[in-house]
């Protein structure tokens, strides 16, 4: 699955083993998770509102993200990457990742496309080991 702003795919996984396995995953290429949204479960607090499983984590490789800062002081508006691992109504479980390219893309100074097309080849290798 691609859009312009994003990529993944199904994986033959359970929920939660799915977030255990793409938090190892990213571990492995040297990412950290800042954050752990549940965004269904928030739903349902907030608004009582019922929905599959959605969780979205912020990911973030430390010594990328510092050369990011240091070449444009408020590119923090446009981390870290974002991990969505969601279950649809049948069950099926995804996990898709910021597509780093799109998002970075914004970011007009040359020092920040060369962050965005090692931050993608690196989730496409976790994307990969899924």
């Amino acid at each position: 699955m691609r859009t312009n702003f994003g990529f993944g795919k199904t994986v033959d996984l359970a929920f939660d083993a799915a977030i255990e396995k793409v938090t190892a995953e990213l571990k492995a290429e040297g990412f950290g998770v800042l954050s752990d949204i549940d965004v269904a479960a928030k739903m349902k607090e907030k608004l009582d509102a019922n929905m599959p499983r959605y969780r979205i984590l912020g990911a973030c490789k430390p010594p990328l993200a510092y050369q990011a800062i240091q070449a444009v002081p408020d590119i923090g508006l446009l981390l870290p990457c974002n991990v969505l691992v969601r279950e649809d109504e049948s069950g099926a479980v995804s996990v898709s990742f910021m597509d780093p390219d799109s998002v970075l893309g914004l970011v007009d100074h040359p020092d920040v496309a060369p962050l965005a097309k090692t931050v993608k080849s690196t989730l496409e290798k976790v994307l990969a080991a899924l």
